[in-house]
């Protein structure tokens, strides 16, 4: 099963490719690896879905679900500079960044919302190295900030 069919399946569409605020791209691609800037939980037209501070007035499955959104705008993003998501060759890198309170400690649970996800999509190749840093803020208000490096098939 493609990763397109397994979205079809679980009857998620992914956001388009994410418009940015400032002076850069989505993506850039450089030979087989695609380097995606961070992304937030965005949906269709560029809304942020969810707003807040994780240990403050967010909750972690708040936090888990805004990783997961925010995978799916990463998605949204690599399926329009890539085509077709089933030129995954592997998902390498995850830099997670939590809006957080100084005493909260579970970032990487948070950005788990992020990897379960990949790993549901892609299988094996959806396993990937990882980083979840605690913020003191990010833009926007948003409570979760990702981003990712993906290999492609020539």
């Amino acid at each position: 099963m493609t990763p397109e069919e397994r979205l079809a399946e679980l009857g998620i569409q992914l956001p388009p490719p994410f418009a940015p605020p400032a002076n850069f791209v989505p993506a850039v691609q450089s030979g087989r690896l695609v380097f995606l800037s961070g992304h937030g939980p965005t949906g269709p037209g560029g809304a942020l879905l969810i707003r807040g501070r994780l240990g403050d007035d967010l909750a972690l499955e708040q936090g888990y679900e805004a990783a997961r959104l925010t995978a799916l705008a990463l998605l949204g993003s690599l399926k329009g500079t890539i085509g077709e998501l089933d030129r995954v060759s592997r998902i390498v890198k995850l830099l997670g960044l939590v809006r957080c309170t100084p005493d909260f400690g579970q970032q990487p649970a948070v950005i788990d919302g992020a990897s379960d996800l990949l790993v549901e999509l892609f299988g094996e190749r959806g396993r990937h190295a990882r980083s979840a840093i605690g913020m003191q803020d990010l833009p926007f208000g948003m409570p979760v900030e990702i981003e990712m490096v993906v290999e492609v098939q020539g």
